[in-house]
């Protein structure tokens, strides 16, 4: 009997697989170094490779596709319960096959090199806000400690300090000032690398319809789009509705439920965290923008009128997550009817039942 389905357990160096038959019993198992690995699957008769969504999972799963192979990639979270006593790479292997028969489990979507590259360019951004937001923090605990009060803001904050490092008669002492001075430096530079990548993606943006389409959408800026392109390519077909797709952020709320209780509790958090922390800010600009547009007296859209009425009958947050849970939705409308947001939807023709044509003729 030939196997037509493998397990595969990633690492750096050493491969773990676990080779099933067509009724998904293992028939063996072995342990490949990488060159061991690739070269393995070249005389076989393979259907079907498993992995769990990792590291390097997504460029393996473009080999194999380039192979002739199918890919299935399963996320991590529900593969440790089919783990049967230790943990080890053959029992990891093992689970991978019990999971992939499990039909409510939906595998991850193999993503392409510009998907990954357009994340990491997200990621660059975020370590380096990161590393500048902590440089300006330590700039302002040491202008605390010599009695110097900086304004809130970081750019307010920057100018301040180099205002003071500038001043000869200023409290900081001239041992640490030409320090202090080096981290002005790297935040300026910090600032122009930032600046510099989103640059560059606002030329993809323009480049990309599907970014073009998201922009239209309030509270979804370039940095949201942007992300929402890279985590799905720009197609939403491998979501069942739009509930899923918002349910995929961890912006639907936890159940707790038994009998005919039922409970929901707060957001699940289970998702993405750098999309979510997207849409949740893009939700709050959304709110306050619709605040100074209703003292200002000006008419509101009606995703800005149900927002605020939200609000007005619940606390900030909650209204935040659930507008950042309404853009989530109207995101996938538009991925799915690649439609601008607000466009005039084409009228559908109603089919008729047996009765309606009956009436008709």
């Amino acid at each position: 009997m030939h196997a037509t389905t493998v397990a595969v357990d990633l690492a750096k160096s050493v491969f773990q697989i676990a080779v099933a038959d067509d009724k998904w019993k293992v028939v063996g198992q072995e342990r490949l170094t990488r060159s061991q690995f690739e070269r393995w699957f070249h005389n076989r008769d393979v259907r079907l490779v498993i992995m769990e969504a990792c590291g390097s999972a997504h460029h393996w799963g473009r080999w194999f596709k380039r192979q002739g192979i199918e890919v299935k990639l399963l996320p991590a979270a529900y593969i440790r319960a089919y783990v049967k006593r230790n943990k080890t790479d053959a029992a990891d292997a093992c689970a991978l096959l019990e999971v992939a028969r499990c039909a409510h489990i939906v595998p991850v979507q193999v993503k392409s090199v510009e998907q990954q590259a357009l994340q990491g360019l997200h990621r660059i951004r975020s370590r380096w806000m990161g590393t500048r937001t902590s440089r300006i923090n330590t700039l302002r605990g040491f202008c605390r400690e010599f009695g110097l009060n900086v304004p809130q803001g970081a750019r307010t904050g920057v100018e301040a300090m180099s205002r003071a490092l500038a001043d000869p008669n200023s409290a900081i002492p001239l041992l640490i000032r030409e320090s202090m001075k080096l981290l002005i430096e790297e935040i300026r530079l910090l600032e122009l690398r930032i600046a510099q990548l989103e640059r560059e993606l606002t030329a993809l943006a323009r480049q990309s319809p599907a970014c073009a389409e998201l922009l239209t959408i309030p509270g979804i800026g370039l940095l949201t789009a942007t992300a929402l392109v890279a985590a799905t390519g720009g197609s939403v077909s491998h979501f069942k509705d739009a509930r899923h797709f918002a349910s995929w952020f961890g912006l639907t709320p936890k159940e707790f439920s038994s009998g005919n209780s039922r409970k929901l509790g707060r957001i699940s958090k289970r998702g993405d965290r750098y999309l979510r922390m997207l849409l949740t800010h893009g939700a709050r600009a959304v709110l306050r923008a619709a605040e100074l547009a209703r003292r200002a007296g000006k008419p509101l859209d009606g995703l800005r009128t149900w927002a605020t009425e939200i609000q007005a009958r619940t606390h900030h947050n909650k209204a935040a997550c659930a507008l950042a849970n309404k853009l989530a939705r109207i995101c996938y409308a538009v991925l799915r009817d690649h439609t601008p947001f607000g466009s005039p939807q084409p009228r559908q023709e109603k089919k008729l039942t047996r009765t309606a044509f009956a009436i008709a003729a």
